[in-house]
C-alpha cells in the first residue's frame, strides 16, 4: 500500500470535468480536460491539508513531537 489519495473525475454537464478526492471531503477541482481537473484537484488537496495543519498546530504545545508516519 502506498500513501495515495483517490481522484474521481467525471464529465461535467456543462462541459469539461469535475474532480473530487474520496479521502478528503471538501477537496474538489474542475478543468476543461481530465489533466486540468486532476491538477486543479491536486492544488485543492494541498491547500486544504496546509490549512488543516496550520489550524491544528495552533493548539499544540511547544514540546510536541512531529515525525513522519509512513503509509505502506
Amino acid at each position: 500500500m502506498k500513501g495515495e489519495l483517490t481522484a474521481v473525475i467525471e464529465p461535467a454537464p456543462e462541459g469539461g470535468y469535475w474532480a473530487i478526492c474520496l479521502e478528503l471531503p471538501g477537496a474538489n477541482g474542475q478543468g476543461q480536460t481530465v489533466e486540468e481537473a486532476r491538477q486543479d484537484l491536486l492544488g485543492a488537496v494541498e491547500l486544504l491539508l496546509a490549512d488543516r495543519e496550520a489550524d491544528i498546530s495552533r493548539g499544540l504545545p511547544a514540546d510536541a513531537l512531529r515525525m513522519p508516519l509512513p503509509i505502506g
